[in-house]
């Protein structure tokens, strides 16, 4: 009865191929091996649980990735609200970085960028500001307020743009494009206030530095893509 009752079990789950042998000439209990280990290998080779969530992740990447082909193909908003073409940088190495007024690195990073302006504004060296209040909401002013505290206090002469989200579905496109050329350490979204991105004279991300890295200390790197000598 039990042979019976196994031979019977297999027969209704093997592939019609198998419906064609002999029930005498089959095995009766190593036949359920490989009838599990095809059934294994079907599950797994679907996409829906192959992928996942992972998926999604990497299809917007790519998005992002096909859409835009480097910094040159975003237009921004000024601190005025008038649209800029970053087609103007062409040919010059940027270092963007979103900044706030209210942070504990504000000092530290707003002097170094002045000072890193400074040295090498006149070798084609640029640094874009982008204000966020995302992060402890440090950054709550107009953007009048956030460029005549940065140019007053601390004499910044590059561009400060408008305030934007720099993570979340509203995050400007340019910081989606970024963030996709150049994930962190662990994962795209931008950690704090002052993360850097690094971009050559082409218009390509090559480096991205976190917030607690101070702008000085990335000089090795920009003296390299602008080709100034040590």
């Amino acid at each position: 009865m039990f042979r019976s009752s196994v031979r019977l079990l297999y027969i209704t789950r093997i592939s019609s191929p198998l419906l064609r042998r002999s029930s005498s000439r089959l095995p009766l209990f190593s036949s359920a091996k490989p009838f599990l280990s095809s059934h294994r290998i079907t599950i797994t080779s679907l996409p829906i649980f192959a992928t996942g969530a992972n998926f999604s992740r990497s299809e917007h990447s790519m998005a992002a990735s096909s859409e835009s082909k480097s910094i040159y193909d975003f237009t921004v908003k000024d601190a005025k609200g008038n649209d800029v073409d970053l087609n103007i940088y062409k040919g010059k190495v940027l270092l963007i970085v979103n900044v706030a007024s209210q942070c504990g690195l504000t000092n530290s990073n707003y002097t170094e960028l002045a000072q890193l302006y400074e040295k090498y504004k006149d070798q084609g060296f640029e640094i874009l500001a982008f204000p966020c209040n995302q992060f402890g909401n440090q950054e709550p002013g107009s953007n009048e307020e956030i460029v005549q505290f940065a140019c007053t206090r601390f004499k910044a002469e590059y561009p400060i743009f408008d305030k934007v989200d720099v993570n979340g579905e509203k995050a400007a496109p340019i910081y989606k494009f970024l963030k996709a050329s150049k994930g962190g350490l662990f994962g795209d979204g931008i950690k704090w206030n002052f993360a850097k991105f690094l971009v050559d004279k082409d218009g390509n991300v090559v480096d991205r530095y976190a917030p607690t890295t101070s702008p000085l200390s990335i000089e090795k790197d920009l003296k390299k893509l602008l080709g100034v000598k040590a």
